[in-house]
């Protein structure tokens, strides 16, 4: 169901880079790919410096169907990833966990969702302690499609 190719509309946080440096959003596409019937590869295409880069990650599975795991370096940097909502026709949500901060994101089939599913994200967000405020929107041009191999990074956060 996660499968293709998706585009980062929204993201609730309360990250202070993100905070800082959100009137430098770029577009953002991720590709989504089930491995082995559970875990999730992703490619997060997007660009930095006005070059296009690639994020490589794994997703491995939890406990739950709709649960990941991104593992990083240390055990501390242990990401849990929940599937919030989803409808694989147009939009899903996800939260991420690390430790006792939360964010949540909303990625759409296409660069632009409409309104209802707009709402149920700030509805998730709200939920979860995020408020409009610390809600940001990504631009709906300017995406990358690939990136050259000196500007893949591969692994974890």
């Amino acid at each position: 169901q996660l499968s293709g190719k998706w585009f980062l509309v929204g993201m609730a946080s309360h990250c202070s880079y993100l905070a800082e440096h959100s009137h430098q959003l770029e577009a953002t596409t991720v590709t989504m790919t089930v491995l082995d019937g559970q875990s999730l590869a992703i490619s997060t295409f997007r660009k930095l410096d006005r070059m296009c880069w690639e994020i490589r990650q794994h997703y491995l599975p939890a406990q739950a169907p709709g649960r990941f795991l991104l593992k990083g370096h240390r055990k501390s940097s242990k990401v849990d990833v929940v599937v919030g909502e989803a409808d694989p026709s147009s939009f899903i949500i996800l939260y991420y966990q690390k430790g006792r901060s939360i964010s949540v994101k909303l990625y759409g089939w296409s660069s632009r969702v409409s309104d209802a599913v707009v709402d149920k994200f700030e509805q998730r967000a709200r939920a979860v302690g995020l408020s409009q405020d610390v809600t940001y929107y990504f631009p709906t041009y300017g995406f990358c499609d690939s990136a050259d191999e000196f500007h893949v990074l591969d692994g974890e956060l």
